[in-house]
């Protein structure tokens, strides 16, 4: 099954996001559930990151709650609002 995983920063979280992102990005290397694909939220100049987004495929919520909790990014406590979801993707357009 499909989940989005949505988070926004906290303001002023540049300097916290960035000494987790060592920690964030060797947990995905490692992640426990299949990443379809994630990456930062930017503003719309693509300058500032204010946010991370991704889907990722897990047997049930429980599994991306735990992967949730174990991500140094997320243990950072960087985002003032975070949502998990269920996701159904009906379009791929990618080749």
């Amino acid at each position: 099954m499909l989940f989005v995983i949505f988070g926004i920063d906290k303001p002023n979280m540049a300097e916290t996001r960035a000494k987790a992102m060592p920690g964030h990005v060797e947990y995905l290397d490692k992640a426990p559930i299949k990443l379809v694909m994630s990456g930062p939220l930017t503003d719309d100049a693509g300058e500032n990151t204010i946010g991370s987004l991704y889907v990722v495929e897990a047997d049930n919520r429980a599994d991306i709650e735990e992967f949730c909790a174990n991500d140094p990014l997320i243990q950072a406590d960087v985002w003032t609002y975070s949502e998990i979801r269920a996701f159904n993707k009906r379009v791929d357009n990618r080749d």
